[in-house]
């Protein structure tokens, strides 16, 4: 099987939605991150099998940015609780209604297109640059 399909496989047992309702149950990542391996131990397998030094620098590079938006989603969350914090002083002090804060939704929805497109990229690139290694040998 090649790269692509298996990305492409790996990419549709990935469902987020899924992932999400996994966390309001409780579940741990880690346990989220077992089951998937589990699930497509062969298919990891063989990706694994598939991969070049240079495939693996692209890996790193979008766990590098993985552990940013983690960082970033972090960073907005504490903006946001400092500004709740000052929110919530200055009703205190003057009975004034504070405005809409931002849905959670459309941050989640951000990220995950963001992230999203970033990792399609990605894949695609390490398609490309397999196709073309075969192309060439």
């Amino acid at each position: 099987m090649s790269i692509s399909k298996i990305l492409n496989s790996l990419e549709n047992s990935w469902e987020r939605d899924e992932i999400l309702l996994n966390l309001k149950k409780g579940l741990r990542t880690d346990e989220i991150v077992n089951e998937f391996l589990v699930k497509n131990e062969r298919q990891i397998k063989e990706l694994n099998s598939l991969l070049r030094p240079e495939d693996i620098d692209l890996l790193n590079q979008v766990e590098q940015l993985s552990t940013c938006e983690s960082k970033l989603i972090n960073e907005i969350k504490n903006l946001n609780y400092l500004k709740n914090n000052e929110n919530h002083d200055i009703l205190n002090q003057k009975d004034i209604v504070p405005s809409n804060r931002v849905s959670f939704n459309k941050i989640s929805s951000f990220m995950i297109n963001w992230s999203n497109k970033f990792v399609v990229i990605a894949l695609l690139t390490i398609s490309a640059i397999a196709l073309s290694k075969q192309a060439w040998a």
